[in-house]
């Protein structure tokens, strides 16, 4: 692992970039990949990433907890991660820096967290949450906030700032779990008004224009992607994440490992996509990985397959904001449409609860297009 990280920002082809220095190696590279949107320069021979004005913060807040030092083209940069902003502009002294006793606790509880096997995006967001509540109290022990001062924060930070009600029960709960863990205290938090997350319908797309978006695509490779997007129900990352030896070709089955909820699935592979696949395999022949990055036996970025989607509905002439989540979502409406089981199609998308697979039913066509309109008999 990389011990130390240099940071220089430049003008690269008439844009502001930060370019990040550090001896290169697969295990650095994957890190760097993984929680920035980077870029490779040929010509600097460096990763490199927009340029804002938090930037610096941010890369020193997501190697701090590796263990890199990071500096600014010869100077220091960083000691410690600063707090994440919720706002664009922080208020209530969101600035301080968290005494030691503090970090060494968030210390315990990311490890903590790390033990119990708790998905890098869950010990982020809790970890993040956490420095934005104690550094609101930095004038405090930890050992010394009550279940008032959370009120308070909610009260004072939370509402008076207008940020989501998401945020609001990620911060709530990541303060929970905290003080319970590494404090052994509770904190009595229905006391604070929780709202419910607002019920969204799924965005769908008709079949035509899923077959338009797969129709425009010239390279077999981006074909084959999206393609399999729709026609297993992937969620991204499960797609990226998929190996060589997941497909089963004899059986006509994709072996989906360890997705959301560390749960492994099955999904039905059709003789259509089972031949694009052999045909992209012929062209590209990825190692490990089914679909490869830049580099050998890495995955393919995820940034990389999103502008893939964006330049197909371009091509399309489609104007709806559609994301790749749109084609999971499309997928399990027209297995609905098409008469198939509720219960097969929860265990197609991996669903614990029968209730999350329901909500298909709502922008499902299949009944809604029997209803005769009071007005066609007028």
């Amino acid at each position: 692992m990389i011990k130390e990280l240099t940071i220089e920002h430049l003008v690269h082809r008439d844009h502001p970039r930060v370019f990040l220095r550090f001896e290169n190696d697969a295990e650095a590279t994957a890190l760097v990949r993984q929680h920035l949107k980077v870029q490779w320069s040929a010509t600097q021979k460096a990763w490199h990433v927009a340029y804002n004005e938090n930037i610096f913060e941010k890369i020193c807040g997501i190697f701090f907890k590796y263990h890199v030092r990071v500096y600014k083209k010869n100077e220091y940069a960083a000691d410690y991660v600063a707090p994440k902003k919720p706002l664009k502009q922080q208020t209530h002294g969101l600035i301080n820096e968290l005494n030691e006793t503090c970090k060494n606790h968030l210390m315990h509880f990311e490890s903590w967290m790390t033990a119990r096997r708790y998905s890098q995006n869950t010990i982020d967001t809790y970890v993040n949450g956490l420095k934005v509540f104690l550094s609101y109290y930095h004038y405090k022990q930890a050992e010394e906030i009550s279940n008032e001062d959370l009120v308070e924060f909610n009260t004072r930070y939370i509402i008076a700032n207008k940020l989501s009600a998401s945020y609001q029960n990620q911060v709530i709960n990541a303060v929970k779990l905290f003080f319970r863990i590494i404090l052994l205290k509770t904190m009595n938090v229905d006391l604070i008004y929780r709202p419910k997350n607002p019920k969204l319908l799924p965005n769908v797309l008709s079949k035509e224009e899923v077959k338009a978006i797969l129709s425009v695509q010239s390279n077999i490779k981006h074909k084959a992607m999206l393609s399999l997007i729709y026609s297993c129900g992937l969620r991204c990352g499960e797609l990226l994440k998929l190996k060589l030896t997941d497909v089963d070709s004899k059986r006509g089955l994709l072996i989906i490992r360890q997705s959301k909820g560390r749960k492994d699935r099955i999904a039905p592979l059709s003789s259509k996509i089972l031949e694009m696949l052999r045909e992209y395999y012929l062209a590209y022949k990825p190692s490990i990985y089914l679909f490869e990055g830049q580099f050998k036996e890495t995955m393919y970025d995820e940034r990389s397959l999103q502008q893939v989607l964006k330049q197909a509905i371009h091509k399309c002439g489609i104007v709806k904001p559609v994301s790749l989540h749109w084609l999971r979502h499309s997928y399990a409406t027209h297995l609905l449409e098409n008469g198939t089981d509720l219960r097969y199609i929860q265990e197609l998308l991996g669903h614990s609860r029968s209730t999350t697979t329901e909500i298909y039913t709502h922008v499902s066509n299949r009944e809604l297009s029997k209803i005769k309109s009071p007005f066609d008999l007028l």
